[in-house]
């Protein structure tokens, strides 16, 4: 079974992306969406997390996320203290749950693949890039956030012609319509290899 790499910047459309695979019947795992769940129901995350961070780390029972947002903003340490907290988890809890699937790819939805230098971990990597004011717009209106938050966040990220030459599959997100075509012409020659 092959395990592609899904990633792009912040409201490139990746979600939407991984949704067209689903619709196709390809399993996919989303690994924010699953770090945020252990973050939650993980005895051991919790217990780690509070050690680190103190009883702040969570509030009634739920985690944190303004906090410790706060903690890690710009802060290198700190973030390098959570992923080595929560990363190791997800690897595990991605670990079982690709065993339970039987399709000839999986797709793994994953934010930074290239800035972890994780790219060896995937047979392919696919690459959502869509037009930085498309991407400002969607990630204001979907996150309720200012511009100069999201152009803060963008201008973190790795640039687009930086990863376009190390991953193997473009999608160009543009309209729903044509995005769905590239999806499916996809899903095919990955069916085919």
């Amino acid at each position: 079974m092959k395990i592609i790499g899904l990633t792009g910047g912040i409201g490139s459309g990746k979600t939407t992306v991984a949704n067209m695979f689903r619709e196709l019947g390809v399993p996919v795992y989303v690994a924010d969406l699953e770090a945020k769940n252990l973050m939650n129901t993980s005895k051991v995350i919790k217990r780690q997390l509070i050690e680190k961070f103190g009883d702040q780390a969570y509030s009634n029972g739920e985690l944190n996320r303004n906090f410790l947002a706060a903690k890690v903003f710009n802060d290198e340490v700190e973030l390098k203290k959570i992923n080595n907290i929560v990363h190791p988890k997800v690897k595990e809890h991605f670990e079982k749950w690709l065993t339970k699937q039987t399709s000839p790819y999986i797709i793994k939805e994953v934010a930074i693949i290239f800035e972890h230098n994780r790219q060896h971990e995937y047979d392919a990597i696919i690459l959502v890039v869509s037009d930085k004011q498309k991407r400002l717009e969607r990630v204001m209106k979907r996150d309720n956030s200012t511009r100069e938050k999201v152009i803060s966040i963008m201008n973190n990220q790795m640039a687009d012609d930086v990863k376009i030459p190390l991953s193997d599959y473009i999608i160009e997100n543009t309209t729903i319509e044509d995005t769905k075509i590239q999806v499916e012409k996809l899903h095919q020659k990955l069916l085919e290899s």
